[in-house]
């Protein structure tokens, strides 16, 4: 059995700032040739949630499992990794170009805390597919307090 590299992490800071990515997002719609951001394109994903789990569905098809990237911490999610684009004939062009080729990168906040040791992925027939299992919720505990 073969596994994706999860990475556990606190540091999603690598997200930049959300002016950056707004400038970025609004010469993309101008010119898609122009990107300041690290991803050239979004794979879509579904989210799914129970009561004691979250389950995240990536569609990546064309991505080699090795090219993959997954980090995780308690409140947020990062799938990221490139699609590298198939060869073309020399003597011939495109007609038509829609499938998306580059790095990628997917940040999703969560809106519960989840439990960074109980989390499984699986790759298969170009789905991504991430499990996580959410925290019970928090404790709370007495303290005693002392004379001194």
């Amino acid at each position: 059995m073969e596994f994706i590299k999860i990475r556990f992490t606190n540091d999603f800071d690598r997200m930049g700032s959300k002016f950056e990515k707004t400038i970025a997002e609004m010469f993309h719609t101008m010119n898609p040739m122009i990107s300041f951001a690290k991803s050239s394109w979004k794979p879509p994903i579904d989210i799914f949630e129970t009561p004691d789990s979250i389950l995240i569905t990536a569609e990546i098809a064309g991505v080699e499992k090795e090219d993959l990237e997954l980090e995780i911490n308690s409140r947020a999610i990062r799938i990221s990794g490139r699609r590298i684009p198939m060869p073309s004939a020399d003597n011939g062009r495109y007609r038509l170009a829609e499938i998306q080729y580059g790095v990628f990168e997917r940040i999703m906040h969560l809106p519960v805390m989840i439990d960074p040791e109980k989390v499984t992925a699986s790759y298969k027939k170009g789905l991504l597919q991430i499990n996580l299992t959410k925290l019970t919720h928090e404790t709370s505990y007495k303290i005693p307090i002392s004379d001194e």
